[in-house]
């Protein structure tokens, strides 16, 4: 099985390269993020033309979560127990965040963490409880069988996984709270499945729009592939898909995609 993950940022806007994408590397199981678009206005019948059944999660607004399968699905599953919403005007609304389906036997999850803001904003409270919850609800998940969560977590897990660590000193991303909450997933039993990077020394799935900073190599790996020990053991390569980056109105993350052994 070839499994990716990518947040697209709209996949509206970067429907011709999915579509282009996906007809080159023909992955099996496609996790996307950022989708920015409500489930019914998905391109359903774009990506169906490759093969590929839908899973959307989206109301439009800024974040939105699908999956794309050609083996099928099961027990499509829309955000989970106990998932946390921000409170806008005092009310908490749930947000289309996480997505998760049974695949070709294996449960994948496609998750898009809360960006958190600043430090001493109500995002980043909200973002650890999201996580909290999250560790909760796959706690049931990760008894049951083969499970991966794919997508981006908005936390880097190390100071290697940033450009300049001096540079994130006081910011989210890198606070020690958001990455014990990472730690407390892999405490589940989790792996997290590094892949190899396209260029330089570190797997950077991100790099900001501004300054020039994809071509400096200015990056982020905060795009990330945790899956149970009996799946990770069977991943045959993973990598970061760096020429997605490349050209015309890209996506401010690249892909990554992980070909699993049967």
């Amino acid at each position: 099985m070839r499994l990716t993950t990518w947040n697209v940022n709209s996949v509206k806007a970067r429907l011709p390269r999915l579509l282009d994408w996906l007809a080159e590397v023909r992955p099996d199981v496609v996790c996307l993020q950022e989708t920015k678009c409500p489930a019914e206005a998905f391109p359903v019948a774009e990506v169906g033309a490759l093969g590929y059944a839908v899973a959307a999660h989206g109301d439009g607004r800024w974040n939105g979560v699908a999956l794309l399968s050609r083996v099928g699905f099961d027990d499509v599953t829309r955000g989970f127990p106990g998932e946390p919403g921000f409170a806008e005007d005092g009310v908490p609304r749930p947000e289309a965040r996480a997505i998760g389906a049974t695949c070709g036997g294996l449960r994948v999850w496609s998750v898009y963490a809360p960006n958190g803001r600043a430090v001493d904003s109500p995002h980043y409270a909200y973002k650890l409880d999201w996580f909290a919850a999250l560790r909760d609800a796959l706690a049931s998940e990760i008894a049951a069988g083969p499970l991966v969560v794919c997508g981006d977590y908005n936390v880097a897990p190390t100071d290697t996984d940033v450009w300049d660590p001096a540079l994130f000193v006081g910011s989210t991303h890198v606070t020690p709270a958001e990455r014990q909450a990472l730690a407390d997933l892999r405490d589940l039993g989790l792996l997290d499945v590094v892949p190899t990077p396209m260029k330089g020394p570190h797997p950077y799935t991100y790099w900001d729009y501004r300054a020039g900073m994809f071509h400096k190599n200015m990056g982020m790996r905060i795009d990330l592939v945790y899956a149970a020990a009996d799946v990770a053991a069977h991943v045959r390569s993973a990598y970061v898909d760096r020429e997605a980056r490349k050209g015309k109105a890209p996506s401010d993350h690249a892909p990554i995609v992980i070909d699993l052994e049967s």
